[in-house]
């Protein structure tokens, strides 16, 4: 151990580099550790897919308008992120279905499912990788 502190100390461009691999190592492992704490529920394409069949699910898409003209999931609802507050009441009446949010790579859906939660949506899931995953996985997009 005292050798590595001498070579990390022999020069400032080796504890840059150190630096460096240890914030990669922690990026990289970063999604593993805290997937337990999340609270949203995620579902990935497939899930999505037979939660719509079978259980009628409500598609919340909350991009931009732009971002939903330019192609949305089919008879998805949209309320971007900004207006949610505003327009929660027309949600209300969805409370007892469930609900998959969908935005563009899935890290905006993340907030407003704990926001439903929060509420007092019961069935509440994220889409996994957005409206991205779902094109990947050569599902059908609506254009508006």
């Amino acid at each position: 151990m005292e050798q590595f502190l001498y070579f990390l100390q022999k020069s400032p461009f080796h504890m840059l580099l150190f630096g460096l691999a240890a914030a990669s190592g922690t990026m990289l492992i970063w999604p593993l550790v805290s997937r337990p704490f999340r609270q949203a529920h995620e579902v990935g394409t497939f899930e999505a897919v037979q939660l719509i069949n079978r259980k009628d699910a409500l598609v919340l898409d909350v991009r931009n308008t732009g971002e939903y003209a330019a192609g949305h999931i089919a008879n998805a609802r949209h309320v971007p992120e900004a207006q949610l507050a505003d327009r929660m009441k027309e949600l209300d009446k969805h409370k007892s279905r469930t609900i998959i949010v969908s935005c563009g790579t899935g890290s905006r859906a993340h907030v407003v499912t704990g926001m439903l939660r929060k509420q007092g949506f019961a069935e509440v899931f994220a889409l996994k990788g957005g409206v991205a995953a779902w094109q990947q996985a050569s599902l059908p997009l609506v254009k508006s």
